[in-house]
């Protein structure tokens, strides 16, 4: 079997360079047995396994063995295989505790939804010899959004008032991509900042990783909802602010107000929600959308519309340039 794989290598793509020929796969059911050098044939392609994609975060890479980073040996292309892996665990919001999970065919389902909407990632699904639904995705080339924001060498003042306009009008956009989900009756269901990128060239924020769900009976969008409200604090704050990295980075001495716990997030209890506090001048009417994310908060939003309602006015007063949110890279 293992010559069948060098046959078609050194066929397809004899300057690979690749120093492993491993076995062809058409069942992907076993995928911690499929690693560099396999091949997996999928719908009359042949796709190189290079290797296992991960993602990295809290500073610890985290592999994802059922998704593998491939080049398609007919075509020359690079793509990202998603193969089906299930896993459930349970979320808390508040009191609210409920299941989340993954989804192969939501993620395919929301693929066939956006192919031709630029807001978000691009592919498409298949099944293998076994019926197991399998995605194949483009990359998206780009930065993710959080590490831009991060890599920014300017104080906050300075990012708040000269880069902040142009990535809100970035970030109300990927909002409305939300809202399209939402009004078709889908869930991203994994909103985080490392699930939102800039794409090179073109400015836009796009979305990617569509495969979690969850079932939340008092909201059914609402995890959609905090991940939307992370990620604002965020980006209003250039970054996370607790307790910690406040004295750390000598900011305590900026806080007039003293903190105390209704300012922190309610997903994540250390992180500052109430930014304002810190920055003084962070508009009112922006750090109050902020707050509804916040521990202290008395009313939350129920839907991607109530808080794009009270987002564009902060746009507006804030004098974004709509022509500079489609450019924003930095």
């Amino acid at each position: 079997m293992a010559e069948d794989v060098r046959q078609l290598i050194e066929r397809m793509w004899p300057e690979s360079g690749i120093s492993r020929y491993g076995r062809v796969f058409h069942d992907t059911s076993e995928f911690m047995d499929i690693g560099h050098g396999d091949v997996m044939a999928l719908g009359g392609l042949h796709y190189l396994v290079i290797r296992d994609e991960s993602e990295r975060r809290f500073g610890m890479e985290d592999p994802k063995y059922w998704v593998k980073r491939c080049h398609v040996l007919e075509t020359g292309e690079k793509r990202i295989v998603k193969l089906v892996f299930y896993e459930t665990f349970n979320a808390t919001v508040g009191r609210f505790q409920f299941p989340c999970y993954r989804s192969p065919i939501k993620e395919a389902r929301i693929l066939d939804l956006v192919r031709e909407d630029p807001r978000f990632m691009h592919g498409f699904s298949l099944e293998d010899s076994q019926g197991n639904n399998v995605r194949v995705l483009e990359y998206v080339q780009g930065r993710r959004l959080d590490l831009q924001v991060e890599a920014m060498e300017v104080d906050h003042e300075t990012y708040f008032r000269e880069r902040f306009p142009a990535i809100l009008a970035g970030y109300i956009d990927a909002c409305e991509a939300i809202l399209f989900l939402h009004e078709h009756g889908e869930k991203h269901g994994d909103i985080r900042r490392d699930h939102l990128y800039v794409e090179r060239g073109t400015g836009r924020y796009r979305w990617i990783d569509f495969d979690y769900a969850f079932d939340l009976r008092e909201n059914p969008f609402g995890w959609d909802l905090f991940g939307l409200g992370n990620i604002l604090a965020f980006l209003v704050g250039k970054g996370e602010h607790t307790p910690l990295s406040i004295a750390e980075q000598g900011l305590a001495e900026h806080i007039r107000v003293p903190l105390d716990q209704d300012d922190f997030g309610i997903i994540f209890g250390n992180r500052l929600f109430n930014l304002k506090k810190l920055f003084p001048y962070i508009p009112e009417r922006l750090n109050r959308v902020v707050l509804h994310f916040a521990q202290g908060a008395n009313v939350f939003y129920e839907t991607v519309d109530e808080l794009l309602t009270d987002l564009r006015p902060c746009l507006a007063e804030l004098g974004a340039i709509p022509e500079q949110a489609q450019g924003g890279e930095a």
